[in-house]
């Protein structure tokens, strides 16, 4: 056990929990690369991770990168049958390949990702060993889905859990929602937000007769990447969008910050543990706490991160030095926090909540 800013943090001896080597490829000839930023839930007494699997077909040419799209316009049966398989030539000196995760044109726009994901679920008694569906749950679906599905992150409102996640597609990064009761079955409800924007978390309680989501858009040439509140009457139609919290420069938080697990309502205020990155591109989680009546009205904000990449599997791996959380659990006096690894693999950290509570700085 450490101490961060007084408070007691303990990263499972079980970590990582889950790694690409604990997944079933999709389909033959196919690698996992990364297993990674899961939504997460309770049901009928299981922890449900919903895995965020990047794969890709094994990279068996030499001259050329592999890279898997849908293919839109084959509606066979078999699943691999709607699989478009792109040969993108390493030597073209108009690509940039230096990023692991896209090819990109030399103006720095992004061409194609390396990898498709989808989202498949894990479940687990004690929230620490799991059990890993065979096969996708939920597999990319139509034009704005076509390079993939990611990041989930899931909000119970009732009988019902409702999963925010990113819809990936040459037209841009948009935002989807998906609802189940069991996590057998999904329906798919639509995007509710268009490109470009991601990190969406829904709060678990109405507020004043209405919804609330945390959302970052992506501006190009003026604004930063930071994170913003909406609200809605029925989940679908999402409105009065407005700024709440920006980076701060040359901190841990100074480059991109986003939402990262979906609120936890406590007697104090809504708490969100979001994350930032520096311009080292390096991914920490903090926290700030928001007000009950107001979720527009920041009341707290840690000056210093929660977590920073420090274990091995943190600092190494698919895009090394990410901590990267879509969903946290709280029990007791403890927050369960799972998160995603140098988006590799997937790793928990617990943290005592009074502490927590009592290391948030008063916003001036």
């Amino acid at each position: 056990m450490t101490m961060m800013q007084n408070i007691e943090m303990e990263r499972s001896v079980n970590n990582p929990l889950i790694t690409p080597m604990d997944v079933v490829p999709s389909f033959p000839d196919w690698e996992v690369l990364g297993v990674f930023n899961a939504g997460v839930a309770e049901y009928q007494g299981e922890v449900i991770l919903l895995l965020r699997v990047a794969e890709r077909p094994l990279q068996s040419d030499p001259r050329h990168v592999l890279v898997p799209v849908l293919d839109l316009n084959r509606k066979d049966a078999s699943p691999e049958s709607i699989m478009e398989i792109v040969k993108v030539d390493k030597e073209d000196p108009n690509l940039d390949f230096s990023d692991p995760r896209v090819v990109r044109d030399r103006d720095g726009g992004t061409v194609y990702l390396t990898s498709i994901s989808h989202l498949r679920v894990a479940r687990s008694r004690d929230g620490l060993r799991f059990a890993i569906d065979e096969s996708p749950s939920i597999w990319p679906e139509g034009p704005l889905e076509r390079w993939g599905i990611e990041d989930p992150r899931i909000t119970k409102i009732g009988d019902r859990y409702h999963i925010a996640y990113s819809a990936i597609s040459e037209k841009g990064v948009a935002v989807g929602r998906l609802t189940t009761e069991d996590f057998s079955s999904f329906r798919r409800e639509g995007l509710i937000l268009a490109p470009t924007n991601k990190d969406v978390a829904i709060f678990p309680d109405r507020i004043n007769g209405q919804y609330y989501m945390l959302h970052r858009p992506v501006p190009e040439g003026i604004g930063q990447p930071e994170i913003w509140l909406a609200e809605s009457p029925d989940l679908v139609h999402w409105g009065n969008h407005r700024y709440l919290m920006g980076l701060r420069e040359g901190k841990w938080d100074g480059t991109r910050i986003g939402a990262g697990c979906v609120p936890i309502k406590t007697d104090a205020g809504w708490l969100i543990l979001y994350h930032g990155a520096d311009r080292t591109h390096r991914y920490c989680m903090g926290a700030a706490l928001l007000d009950l009546q107001d979720p527009g009205r920041v009341i707290a904000r840690m000056e210093e991160p929660l977590i920073v990449p420090e274990a091995e599997y943190e600092t190494s791996g698919f895009f090394h030095s990410v901590i990267f959380a879509c969903g946290a659990i709280l029990r007791g006096d403890r927050i369960r926090m799972y998160y995603g690894a140098s988006d590799d693999s997937m790793a928990c950290a617990s943290f005592n909540f009074s502490q927590l509570m009592d290391a948030l700085k008063p916003q001036i």
